[in-house]
């Protein structure tokens, strides 16, 4: 997808704003607390698109959204479109291999989460490589009280971040944590107050923005790579980069600084 083509794209549940090194993503669905549904997804399939063709750092975050206008990620996903999906729309993975699409973008992701982020909007968040949260954040997965259970990457990206006992407690048990709580395990790595989220997650943006783009991408891909792809992996890759222009670059310019 070429600059041009997300520049005219007709976005309807999104807001967005693209910056040199970044792209800085608004969920809008206000009215419906943000919820996630098919037509958000088909859009942020558009955002992943132009992203893997063009890297850039992606700022994920919300409209403020209800009467009072408190800050809020995602609901979830819209349960009006939920209850009509039968055993083929499970199959098709529509959130899951968006998610998994996410996580698997060439330049980081930062999730900035506010109010709820609760069933698919915690998923969406998870998929992310930064989370910065606020004390009002409240983030759970109620699904299995709905009858269905959170099959977009909590199951395992969860355990993955926190651990199998307060995944268990999130995902069988209904726990929903608060901004606190998302703090002491881990789940998000700053709690700052909604005023100052999205200055953070921006400031966030720009000490990654610092690093050598292709560095920044090499290391993640290598990063995700299963255990026994390492050491040979990273091998591979370092053997890469010590041939890129920017080691060059780099190094000489520290070197010369060192010297003054």
């Amino acid at each position: 997808m070429t600059r041009a083509s997300l520049e005219h794209a007709a976005f309807h549940t999104l807001l967005v704003t693209e910056a040199e090194d970044r792209l800085a993503v608004q969920l809008n669905r206000p009215e419906v607390r943000n919820a996630i549904d098919a037509q958000m997804v088909d859009e942020l399939h558009t955002v992943c698109a132009y992203l893997e063709a063009s890297p850039k750092v992606l700022v994920l975050s919300g409209i403020p959204g209800g009467e009072d206008s408190k800050g809020i990620f995602a609901s979830g996903a819209d349960i009006a479109e939920l209850i009509k999906r039968r055993r083929e729309d499970a199959l098709a993975g529509i959130n899951s291999g968006l998610f998994d699409r996410i996580a698997r973008l060439p330049m980081p992701v930062i999730a900035a989460l506010d109010g709820y982020a609760l069933g698919g909007g915690a998923e969406l968040a998870y998929a992310a490589d930064f989370r910065i949260g606020t004390p009002s954040l409240r983030m759970g997965q109620p699904e299995a009280g709905l009858g269905i259970m959170a099959a977009a990457g909590a199951t395992w990206r969860l355990k993955e971040l926190v651990g199998e006992p307060v995944a268990k407690e999130i995902l069988l048990a209904g726990r929903i944590l608060t901004g606190e709580d998302c703090l002491r395990v881990g789940l998000v790595t700053a709690l700052v107050e909604s005023t100052e989220l999205l200055a953070t997650a921006h400031a966030l943006a720009d000490r990654i923005g610092r690093q050598d783009p292709l560095a920044l991408q090499t290391t993640k891909r290598v990063f995700h790579e299963p255990r026994e792809a390492h050491p040979e992996a990273d091998n591979l890759a370092q053997a890469e980069l010590f041939e890129s222009p920017a080691k060059f670059e780099r190094m000489q310019a520290f070197l010369d600084k060192r010297k003054k």
